[in-house]
């Protein structure tokens, strides 16, 4: 249990970038990389650190319901129909299965689980406001950094006030739950509110912004979260870049 929280905690106090310049540092390479086990094992490495994390089950549930089905239809397309396909390893009668469409597939499907599952937990291990902090204090505007901020945070609200509205209707005597034609039924008295509260929240929020003078210019902004940048953000910023050099080496070398 020490050793979990350690590790949570250590990727929990780096800094937003840094966790960015690794996730994208570990897809890119994946797709640098000229063969597609590189983002198999960087996924066994993923899936280790999420159990020490609290989140391998998560993860695995991730890797199961999105990478199976996707890889498969990917294996399906690319393997029979890819026009790269010079060798065949298996004939199936209406289609011969490729060993370049294959492994094309294989190295997408890698990459895109490399992706998902490290921004899954770049989300998990990182508040939304020190990721739009981080990026405005290296320079990125407010106004860009607001829609960010913005983006990020629809989806929970909405699932908030959902879950607000249901429970308000259910203690009116309204079935939200049931057979499919009960739930349907319940949608219509639902999606008014939903849309209802969205536009309100969006003009208090806007007027918020106004009396805060957000859309002033020539003035220094400053935040209420500050983000630190550690020795060991350092180290593995500099260790993400030397790995995008070693994926360039050897897909050129080849």
């Amino acid at each position: 249990m020490k050793l979990n929280n350690k590790i949570y905690g250590f990727i929990r106090e780096l800094n937003p970038i840094t966790k960015l310049s690794l996730i994208l540092s570990l897809g890119i390479g994946c797709m640098i990389y000229p063969s597609s086990f590189l983002g198999y094992y960087l996924l066994v490495i993923i899936l280790i650190l999420s159990f020490f994390m609290g989140y391998g089950r998560k993860i695995s549930l991730l890797i199961l319901g999105f990478g199976i089905p996707v890889t498969l239809m990917l294996l399906f397309i690319q393997g029979f129909y890819s026009p790269q396909n010079t060798k065949i390893i298996a004939d199936f009668g209406f289609a011969e299965l490729g060993l370049e469409g294959t492994l094309y597939a294989l190295k997408i499907a890698s990459t895109l689980l490399v992706f998902l599952t490290t921004f899954y937990l770049f989300l998990q291990t990182t508040k939304n406001s020190e990721t739009v902090a981080a990026l405005t204090q290296s320079g990125l505007n407010m106004k860009i950094g607001y829609l960010i901020l913005a983006s990020l945070n629809v989806v929970p609200q909405m699932q908030k006030k959902v879950k607000i509205i249901q429970e308000a209707q259910e203690s009116r005597g309204v079935e939200v739950t049931g057979s499919f034609f009960q739930r349907a039924k319940a949608f219509l008295p639902l999606i008014g509110p939903v849309v209802l509260s969205s536009l309100t929240d969006a003009q208090e929020r806007g007027m918020t912004l106004e009396t805060r003078g957000f859309s002033i210019k020539g003035i220094k902004p400053t935040s209420l979260i500050e983000v630190k940048q550690g020795p060991s953000d350092t180290f593995l910023k500099v260790l993400s870049i030397f790995f995008l050099l070693i994926c360039l080496i050897v897909r050129f070398w080849k």
